[in-house]
């Protein structure tokens, strides 16, 4: 509905025009098919009632907040999270960040200080298995009896399957750990990307003869860890190079064992081929096209050298290969 699409962050940045909504809550890691589904359901409610389409989301997300580096690896970091909500159709996002106080808020206190004090909720559109509140003690009933009392509606949203079993972001992390990036597509509705800041490293991978932009993942673990051949384009819509948009190349993905100690955080290293350019300081989405291999622990840096060589030519051999085909 609104033109202006608006992240809000936390309760306190709540103003009175952001009373009276149609919204959503969940962790929507991914905004996969499942969770597009439930943002167009969300977007005709809020159609209806004339009203701007809220998603409800979580800063960490609460699997994270109860297990911290053992969580699952997310999909997206939280801005590109934000930015496929918008895309999706949400006009606001309110992100609540997920701490003690949070978490010990029981499901009541959670409907009254969110939902009707805080949005001023008239419909509401979740999963009948959602569970909120201190000791996960809210359901879809519960929030039922709770909008009947407050005004505000509550409808379910449909299970979405493809091939015969439920699109979830636990599916989607498993096909990318099995490197089947054609089932991650076809789940995530899109090609699996990571995009960020090209961020200045130790300038190793020049010295080893494959000059890299480095991407700094922002989080414990990432669902890829290995060496994948890959291609590169520029966020703001600039071509890479001359007038080509998309450069292919080779990455790794990982903790860089072989340079770095105990402790190493995540890293996405791309080598692209035929590429001058100056990359620092600017947004990269990185497209997954296939794994050539694991991530390695090499004896010396001149083995190290000697296998990225390699991963190069057998990069460009797949891409070779698809070409022609």
């Amino acid at each position: 509905m609104n033109e202006q699409r608006e992240l809000i962050r936390g309760l306190h940045n709540l103003r009175p025009d952001h009373r009276e909504c149609v919204a959503t809550i969940g962790s929507f890691d991914g905004v996969h098919l499942g969770h597009q589904a439930i943002i167009s359901q969300l977007r005709a409610r809020a159609a209806e009632h004339k009203l701007p389409a809220v998603a409800i989301i979580f800063e960490p997300q609460p699997h994270e907040y109860f297990s911290g580096e053992k969580a699952p690896a997310r999909l997206m970091r939280f801005k590109e999270k934000v930015l496929a909500l918008f895309e999706a159709g949400v006009d606001r996002v309110l992100c609540l960040q997920f701490n003690e106080r949070l978490r010990s808020l029981c499901a009541e206190t959670f409907v009254q200080q969110v939902l009707v004090d805080g949005l001023g909720v008239r419909h509401l559109v979740v999963g009948d298995d959602f569970r909120f509140g201190c000791d996960r003690s809210g359901d879809y009933t519960l929030l039922q009896q709770a909008g009947a009392q407050a005004g505000f509606t509550v409808e379910d949203t449909a299970t979405l399957e493809v091939a015969g079993e439920r699109v979830s972001s636990t599916r989607i992390r498993k096909a990318l750990e099995s490197a089947d990036f054609a089932l991650a597509e076809q789940l995530l509705g899109k090609p699996y990307r990571i995009t960020g800041l090209v961020a200045r490293g130790r300038a190793l991978g020049r010295q080893l003869g494959a000059p890299t932009a480095n991407v700094r993942l922002h989080r414990y673990r990432s669902p890829l860890v290995g060496v994948y051949t890959v291609t590169a384009r520029r966020t703001d819509g600039s071509p890479m190079a001359g007038s080509c948009m998309e450069v292919a190349g080779v990455a790794n993905v990982g903790f860089r064992p072989t340079v770095e100690g105990e402790g190493a955080k995540p890293l996405l290293e791309v080598h692209l081929f035929d590429f001058n350019g100056d990359l620092y300081g600017r947004e990269i989405a990185v497209t997954f096209c296939h794994k050539l291999r694991d991530e390695e622990k090499f004896e010396s840096l001149d083995v190290l050298k000697q296998k990225i060589a390699e991963d190069i030519e057998n990069a460009k051999a797949w891409f070779a290969n698809r070409n022609s085909n």
